[in-house]
Order: C-alpha cells, then sequence, then structure tokens
C-alpha cells in the first residue's frame, strides 16, 4: 500500500492528493474500532483504492476504483475472490452522490471516512476543483459556483449522508451549515482561501 497504491494520488488533483487518502485511511482504521468483526486488513485496502479510479476522470471514478481493485491480480496472493469483491462493492459505494446506501458495514466506514468535514478544507477542496475545471471565472463567479455546490451537497436535504453514528462528522456538519447560513463569514473564508490559492 504504501510503495505502490498511495504513490498514485500524486497524480491528482489537491483535493484528492497523497494526504486525502492518508487521512481517509486512518478515520476508517479509527472508525473500525467499533466494530470488532470488520476486517482490518479487508478496510485498509478498500480506504486505500477508493479513489484510484480519478485516472479516468471524476464522474465514473468510484466505479473505477471497483474495477481496479478487481483487475488487480496482486490482491489473489492475501485475498479471496469474495474478499475482493467486499472491497471493491466499498470502494464504489463510497461516492456522496450514490444513489444507493453502501452495501456493507466496509462500505459504509470508508464513505464516512471520505466525508472531511471541515469548513476550511471544504472550500479549498472544491476552491481548487473549481479554479482547475472552469478557470475563466473570476472571484465572483467562483464563489457563486462553489455557494451551489455547497447547498446541493451539505444544507438540509443535501445529497451528503452519513452512515456511522459513532463519527464525530454530525456534529462537524451541522457546524457547517451554520457557517454556510453565515453568508458575510462564509463570504470570508471563501475569499481568504481564494486570494492563499492566487498568491501561491
Amino acid at each position: 500500500m504504501e510503495r505502490e497504491i498511495v504513490p498514485r494520488y500524486d497524480d491528482f488533483d489537491a483535493g484528492h492528493s497523497r494526504d486525502h487518502v492518508l487521512t481517509v485511511i486512518d478515520q476508517a482504521l479509527q472508525l473500525a474500532e467499533y466494530y470488532p468483526e470488520v476486517d482490518r486488513c479487508i478496510l485498509l485496502v478498500a480506504a486505500a483504492y477508493h479513489d484510484l479510479g480519478l485516472i479516468n476522470g471524476r464522474e465514473h471514478h468510484h466505479a473505477d476504483s471497483a474495477r481496479i481493485i478487481r483487475e488487480d491480480k496482486r490482491l489473489l496472493q492475501w485475498f479471496s475472490d469474495d474478499e475482493i469483491n467486499l472491497i471493491a462493492d466499498a470502494a464504489e459505494d463510497h461516492r456522496a452522490s450514490s444513489d444507493h446506501e453502501p452495501r456493507t458495514i466496509y462500505g459504509r466506514i470508508v464513505a464516512e471516512a471520505d466525508r472531511i468535514i471541515d469548513g476550511e478544507t471544504i472550500v479549498r477542496r472544491a476552491l481548487q476543483y473549481g479554479m482547475k475545471h472552469e478557470p475563466g471565472l473570476d472571484r465572483d463567479g467562483q464563489y457563486r459556483r462553489l455557494m451551489e455546490h455547497m447547498r446541493e451537497k451539505y444544507d438540509y436535504g443535501g445529497y451528503l449522508k452519513l452512515w456511522i453514528p459513532q463519527s464525530a462528522n454530525a456534529r462537524r456538519l451541522e457546524e457547517f451549515r451554520q457557517l454556510l447560513a453565515d453568508e458575510p463569514r462564509f463570504r470570508q473564508l471563501f475569499n481568504h482561501i481564494y486570494d492563499s490559492l492566487n498568491n501561491q
């Protein structure tokens, strides 16, 4: 994992870098403490591979990650076919905009670990994505694009779902929703991050 899998994230956007996958792995293993029946090796591999499908773009990266897992014959050294399918399903089910609940506890843990609910991190990652994919937008355009995405995903009724009751994400999500509702404070955070990214 450390030598061959994690370094692949160095080729992805800043929001899905090596730091991101290491955070997801760490959070997944912490959440697994609440579930003694969970095989830590299966969970580790699912968390490590969960975003590898980004090599083909963002839209279907969850399904591409599952395909990469199923096609990686090296995993047969350590896991059965059924276990590899568990790993692949967990990676495929991690996506926040998925239209179904994760099929297994492994998918729920990886999905929850992937929800890094920290206001500054969320805004920075979304803004980095917007600046890369829509570089023609000025500050106000980026702000409008970002706010639309924030409300669609994180606001009450948004598509982000949480799966592990012991996680601190529910409290963090409520705090972020309060920040979203306070537009002057949110705009101040946006401006700070926008300026820092443009001065790099």
